[in-house]
């Protein structure tokens, strides 16, 4: 799926320098965003990043201080909402409580006088791609939550739009309906192939239902790449240590010259980087930070050839497939993920070897991957 995207000529919505202020407030700075026909994008982000601002944006709740939106070609910046283009499913379910979920799905589409026949065939479209033709007489208050965010969604579906816009849909369900209705997300998707950008603070969410994600921080695109590319070559040490769970672990050092080869140094021990792919020189005497993923630290019968490292066991989690150890190390604390089969107790120590290749090296300054 992600292959595809270098092939799309064709962009479905167009952010050209789009700023948004709140009296000495900026929400939003000269943001760019191209988003291609029929691509999934995640923006992502902590609470205040300025995410669902910019969904709001694209759907015209709110004005934008400067700046444009373009949906298929057409300036819509001062459009209404209904004018647009769009689909919109917020976090809360926002129904009608006193009609049915039929009356619900059709609401908008006979405010619209959009034909009788039409609008059944809309309604029973919707409800048998979202399964919930069982559904349609009940009201609000005899579904469950997962149900009415499906109806919810149904409502946007009707529309027979080209874009979609989520503003954190699932974020009020249990665990489990998350995960159920994430996969439901990911074959409407599949099945419509529509443009859909969704807004969302999980980051689960974001790698399994993304064709690109945005990361955002403070109003500012930190890195747009697909998910694989943002997990293992994060541009910057925020977009690093927020995506991953647990978070990627992070070694203050230095870079310095051994041997002929430049290494790279924390506390007593120093690492070879022979192995690791820079985008930029590797200076020695260079303040920088190391960082590793759990998965990428070998324990004890994993190690094999290379350096060999020694850490104590702090903290094990197990997490049934897996298992977590919280290790001390160098005088800090990483975590290493391994089989669910291995158990350790806390206090022994362990061998750890170290997947240079998957590493990510930041200066210390700037913070930019190297």
């Amino acid at each position: 799926m992600h292959d595809n995207l270098s092939s799309r000529s064709r962009t479905s919505v167009s952010i050209r320098e789009l700023s948004l202020s709140f009296g000495a407030v900026t929400v939003l700075e000269n943001l760019n965003l191209d988003i291609y026909d029929g691509e999934f994008l995640v923006l992502l982000g902590s609470s205040g990043c300025g995410k669902s601002t910019l969904l709001n944006c694209i759907a015209g709740l709110l004005e934008p201080t400067e700046g444009q939106i373009i949906i298929k070609d057409r300036n819509v910046t001062w459009e209404e909402p209904k004018d647009r283009g769009i689909g919109m499913v917020f976090q809360s379910y926002a129904l009608y409580p006193q009609m049915t979920v039929e009356k619900n799905l059709s609401f908008g589409l006979r405010v619209a006088r959009v034909p009788r026949d039409e609008i059944d065939r809309r309604v029973k479209r919707a409800a048998a791609i979202l399964q919930i033709e069982p559904l349609l007489k009940r009201k609000p208050a005899e579904l469950s939550g997962g149900q009415r965010q499906r109806v919810a969604i149904g409502r946007a579906l009707v529309r027979d739009v080209d874009v979609f816009l989520f503003d954190e849909p699932l974020s009020n369900l249990d665990a489990k309906l998350r995960s159920e209705l994430r996969v439901e997300i990911k074959r409407l998707h599949q099945s419509l192939q529509n443009t859909m950008i969704y807004v969302t603070h999980d980051q689960i969410e974001a790698l399994t239902l993304a064709d690109r994600i945005a990361i955002m921080k403070s109003g500012v695109i930190q890195q747009l790449d697909d998910p694989i590319t943002i997990y293992n070559r994060p541009r910057n040490r925020f977009v690093a240590g927020f995506i991953g769970s647990p978070s990627m672990n992070f070694l203050s050092g230095e870079l310095a010259e051994a041997g002929g080869e430049v290494v790279f140094r924390t506390a007593d021990t120093q690492f070879s980087l022979a192995g690791y792919d820079h985008a930029q020189p590797l200076i020695p005497g260079r303040k920088v930070v190391l960082g590793l993923r759990p998965e990428h630290i070998k324990v004890d019968r994993d190690v094999v050839g290379g350096e060999v490292h020694e850490a104590i066991v702090d903290i094990e989690e197990p997490m049934g497939a897996d298992n977590l150890l919280w290790l001390k190390y160098a005088g800090q604390t990483m975590s290493v993920r391994i089989g669910g089969e291995r158990r350790y107790r806390v206090g022994s120590r362990v061998k750890l070897g170290f997947d240079m290749t998957m590493a990510s090296i930041f200066d210390g300054e700037t913070e930019e991957r190297l």
